[in-house]
């Protein structure tokens, strides 16, 4: 664990300073305070602690400096450091199986970005890891939607498998199970996005993840961690090309339209900033939220949009040539929109943006579902049984699952999968040795009657349709029909509720109780439609239950954002605008019966595993 200082306890004196082997320790002229100006490279000796004779120094998780920070502080020390304790293995398999990591030309050695991550052909890792995972699986379903777990029938608070539908030939399947683990992607397009129109579909986060990661838990009744913190970052506009690369590794710098630096933040806005965001504003990098706040800030005052310089470090064709191949590589979108709008790297700056707001535990953000630590540290409130086990029985999750641990990016959630895998087959020859599922054929059938009702639905109303001149496999986006709401409908129904009451970007990220309440009323009503939910194929099917598991994963976040009394993380509540360090330092928890439907909340303490 890293350490850092209390400004406000800091006198100055120097003592860290001299003391550490890393000479991560500086001195800032401008406050006349000492830093941790490398926190990532901390050698963790402790000196500093234990020599500050005003013991202005301690210890964070390394999520809480890079990105995590910025007070949100609210994490899991005990998965943060099981994951750490196991990375090194996980990178020796992605190069035992080929994955292609950039090395330095000159030295050979594997080239960096920053202070902690290494660049990859981004590309092939899917191909790579897909192939490793076919080799050890005795069996693989593919292109099966997973719809709703089931629950045994004779334990309470027990997974006994899954059911869903095949997207292509429409077989009904049933997965009975000892154990369960999830380990789907986060959410997109919950929230209305910035691209529209002629660039419907295009997001930051792939549209793929339509939250399943956490609906399938959330229906099987376990709890939600921190679902308030939903994930805005900072990209270019439009196309939503990453920043860290350019920021990183071409050492960019982006301004206002005026001129005025903000990335990297000069020590005069670092001070600035550190009154809202303490001694945070120091780190470097700087923190996702930081920089999404002085972005946002930027457009409010009418200094935006943040502009990236790019023109300024790219000197000759080979600098263009990186560029270009590695948003071709990672977001083609990047290269076709500055080919389209005539934008030239090496004349023009570019146009930055923050985000619509996005659900996911991997990245800069926290919220998720709440996990069982792992048993040599985790505090004892944090275990109730296996390693990454979920508040239900028998369900484990990992990667964007998996809450109050964020910044596990690629390789930190393959790393958390295999700690869930492992975990999950001994809990399976062990404590479930004996445990057989018990689900009735009437659960099977019922289930198998709500999964397909959509069609039937569709079928049953279409001869009602106004534009009987459509294809056989869709419904018209626009119709106004009678006794049906197609996904598209339903879809951008949730994306505006989101947006206009839950701090989308169309509010600059702001709400207040009303608008939550509201909101939360008017997601309940959404629900009570969706019994008119009406598809013309199973394509559409598929997005009717995409719609579905988006819709719960609002009403989590909405739930959570009406109980947290405070301003922390990626949105502004106006009726609480301050972070409330003395009654809010604590994680959320939310819960939905499986058997009612009715939401709970809960709060719990943060316990730090680092003695001071």
């Amino acid at each position: 664990m890293p350490t850092f200082v209390y400004a406000s306890l800091c006198k100055g004196c120097g003592k860290c300073v001299d003391i550490c082997p890393a000479d991560n320790m500086q001195y800032n002229p401008k406050n006349r305070k000492g830093y941790n100006a490398d926190p990532i490279s901390c050698a963790e000796c402790m000196n500093c602690v234990k020599y500050c004779p005003e013991h202005a120094v301690d210890v964070r998780p390394y999520s809480d400096f890079a990105p995590l920070g910025a007070r949100i502080g609210v994490v899991r020390e005990d998965l943060i450091y099981d994951i750490a304790r196991h990375m090194t293995s996980t990178i020796k398999l992605f190069d035992e199986w080929g994955l292609p990591i950039w090395r330095d030309p000159k030295t050979g050695k594997y080239l960096r970005t920053g202070r902690w991550q290494h660049p990859i052909h981004g590309e092939s890792y899917k191909a790579i890891i897909a192939e490793a995972c076919r080799k050890s699986a005795d069996e693989v379903y593919e292109r099966v939607f997973v719809t709703h777990p089931l629950l045994d029938e004779s334990r309470p608070n027990r997974i006994a498998g899954v059911v869903g539908f095949h997207v292509r030939d429409g077989t009904f399947y049933v997965f009975r199970a000892k154990a369960v683990i999830v380990a789907a992607g986060g959410t997109s397009l919950l929230y209305r996005p910035r691209s529209v129109g002629e660039g419907l579909g295009r997001a930051w986060y792939p549209t793929w993840a339509s939250g399943s990661a956490y609906a399938i838990p959330i229906l099987a009744g376990a709890e939600t961690v921190n679902f308030e913190f939903r994930l805005v970052v900072v990209r270019f506009k439009d196309a939503y090309g990453p920043v860290g690369f350019p920021y990183l590794l071409l050492k960019m710098r982006s301004t206002d339209v005026k001129g005025k630096q903000w990335e990297p933040l000069p020590d005069e806005a670092k001070a600035e900033l550190a009154k809202i965001f303490y001694d945070f504003a120091w780190a470097r990098p700087t923190p996702t939220p930081i920089r999404t706040w002085v972005t946002i800030q930027n457009l409010k005052e009418g200094r935006g949009p943040d502009l990236m310089q790019t023109q300024e470090r790219l000197p000759d064709e080979e600098s263009l040539k990186v560029l270009f191949e590695d948003y071709l590589d990672m977001t083609p979108t990047q290269v076709f929109l500055w080919a389209s709008q005539n934008i030239h790297p090496q004349k023009t700056p570019s146009e930055l943006m923050p985000t619509e707001p996005y659900v996911q535990a991997s990245h800069a953000s926290s919220g998720g579902m709440w996990a069982s630590g792992p048993p040599d540290i985790a505090p004892e409130e944090y275990k109730w049984g296996p390693n990454r086990m979920l508040t239900v029985e028998g369900l484990f999750g990992a990667g964007d699952v998996v809450g109050a641990s964020g910044h596990k990016f690629s390789s930190g959630s393959f790393t958390e999968g295999r700690i869930a895998g492992k975990a999950a087959v001994r809990y399976v020859l062990t404590q479930a040795k004996d445990y057989k599922p018990t689900i009735s054929n009437d659960t099977i059938e019922r289930y198998k009657e709500i999964v397909y009702r959509p069609l039937e639905w569709y079928h049953k109303n279409k001869p009602l349709t106004t534009t009987p001149k459509m294809p056989p496999q869709y419904t018209n986006w626009f119709e106004i029909h009678p006794n049906y709401l197609n996904w598209y409908q339903l879809l951008v129904r949730l994306q505006k509720i989101m947006d206009e009451y839950a701090a989308g970007w169309g509010m600059f990220y702001t709400t207040n109780m009303y608008l939550l309440n509201r909101g939360w009323e008017l997601l309940k009503m959404l629900e009570e439609d969706f019994r008119f939910a009406a598809a013309a194929s199973l394509h559409e099917l598929l997005r009717v239950w995409e719609f579905y598991h988006r819709l719960l994963v609002g009403q989590a976040v909405v739930f959570s954002m009406m109980h947290r009394k405070e301003s922390r993380g990626y949105y502004f509540n106006a009726d609480y605008p301050y972070i409330d360090e003395e009654n809010w330092h604590v994680f959320t928890h939310v819960r939905r019966d499986p058997k009612t439907g009715q939401w709970s909340f809960r709060t719990s303490p943060v316990i730090h595993i680092i003695p001071p």
